[in-house]
């Protein structure tokens, strides 16, 4: 029997709205750090708190959207976000002080999360469920691509043209975002009565998708390990004198996963997730002791042939699972949840490990960060691994 067509328009197009919510986060965030100290003379904590507080922001963002998406239509949910991003990217050249420039970046993160808890439900509902992890795995390359280029292009802008530059840009692509999400064609989600009574009130389970909170508290970890590389890599080179190499890590880091991406979705699909997650923690955590050890720039880019598809290939296959043991009228709750707390980590990650570099330093931080990784392994084993194969699809028994 011949597969179902993974690669339609709206496929694409979902992709390609999210590569440009991505782009600008990953630009913006790998460069507001050095942009705060540099600019307001802040502290490392507080430099952290800058990259991160977007997150926090973005953990409101998906809260909202993750209850009310169903409810409201994915497209419009959508439409919500983007015009609320472009409003704040706006705020961006307002910014005088750290005070503002934290509350600008906190609203930035509530439209950017409404926004891209959107795009990850639509694309949920245009995948075949007979390619689940492939198609979960392609479109996350939207953000692995945005997560290459993004830090090259913010830091490579904040170095020769000024941060301000880095704004223009920001609003540009906000812009083509918003025309792209224009020709989209979403399915419309039917409900029933008692569905739609369900979504209302105020309940835990009207804001969490219980089902997919197992495999999101693993993620909490895995987003705080990352969150050392991404806020912190370009102050650690500046530290080891390896600045301009560290500009490439992010390329090198995107071609190792664009080049494993095609296996690993595929594997998910045959073989199941314990076959792809398990060697994805290992994998992580090597690159990451890699990093704690880095003297030459050739070693710090082996580490990204090593973090790209490490991360990636996890955060792709961690969501693909959230999707699948959901039920599928909760699809749109399973998706917020799933990046609420991948986020709530990622977010809170870079103020905490600012508190800890002071004092254990940058090189014994990613050795740390190696054992988290390997930590959150475990915990997968208990909370979802070891039961894997006694779950099934969720979204198999309500569709029958």
């Amino acid at each position: 029997m011949d597969k179902p067509n993974l690669w339609t328009k709206d496929f694409f197009i979902v992709s390609l709205t999210n590569f440009f919510l991505y782009f600008i986060y990953f630009l913006l965030v790998a460069s507001i750090t050095a942009f705060t100290a540099d600019k307001f003379h802040a502290s490392t904590s507080m430099s952290g708190l800058a990259a991160g507080i977007f997150i926090i922001g973005m953990l409101f963002g998906r809260l909202y959207s993750g209850k009310y998406i169903d409810l409201i239509g994915w497209k419009k949910m959508l439409y919500i976000g983007i015009i609320f991003s472009i409003i704040t990217i706006l705020l961006y050249f307002t910014v005088i002080n750290l005070s503002i420039l934290l509350i600008v970046r906190f609203l930035h993160g509530i439209g950017f999360g409404i926004a891209s808890t959107a795009t990850g439900t639509i694309v949920s509902s245009v995948i075949p469920d007979e390619r689940r992890g492939e198609g979960t795995g392609y479109y996350a390359l939207s953000t692995t691509i945005a997560s290459a280029i993004g830090p090259f292009f913010g830091i490579f802008i904040n170095q020769h043209m000024g941060f301000k530059m880095n704004f223009v840009v920001c609003t540009v692509i906000i812009v083509l975002s918003f025309l792209s999400s224009l020709f989209l064609k979403v399915p419309k989600m039917e409900f029933n009565q008692e569905q739609l009574n369900n979504m209302k009130g105020f309940k835990l389970s009207n804001f969490f998708e219980l089902k997919a909170l197992p495999i999101s508290i693993v993620s909490i970890f895995i987003g705080i390990a990352y969150s050392s590389i991404l806020s912190y890599l370009n102050s650690y080179a500046q530290q080891i004198h390896l600045v301009d190499v560290a500009s490439f890590f992010f390329i090198v880091y995107s071609i190792a996963t664009l080049v494993s991406r095609p296996f690993t979705g595929r594997l998910f699909d045959l073989k199941g997730e314990n076959f792809v997650m398990y060697p994805t923690f290992i994998i992580f955590a090597i690159g990451l002791l890699m990093v704690s050890h880095v003297h030459h720039g050739a070693m710090l880019l082996l580490s990204a042939v090593f973090i790209g598809p490490g991360y990636g290939t996890y955060l792709s296959s961690a969501q693909a699972i959230a999707v699948k043991v959901s039920p599928h009228d909760r699809m749109g709750l399973a998706t917020s949840t799933f990046f609420m707390f991948a986020d709530f980590g990622a977010g809170f990650g870079p103020f905490l490990l600012g508190l800890l570099i002071p004092v254990i330093g940058f090189s014994n931080l990613y050795v740390i960060m190696a054992i988290v990784v390997l930590a959150a392994a475990i915990l997968y084993y208990f909370l979802h691994g070891r039961n894997k194969g006694c779950v099934t699809s969720l979204r198999e028994e309500t569709s029958r």
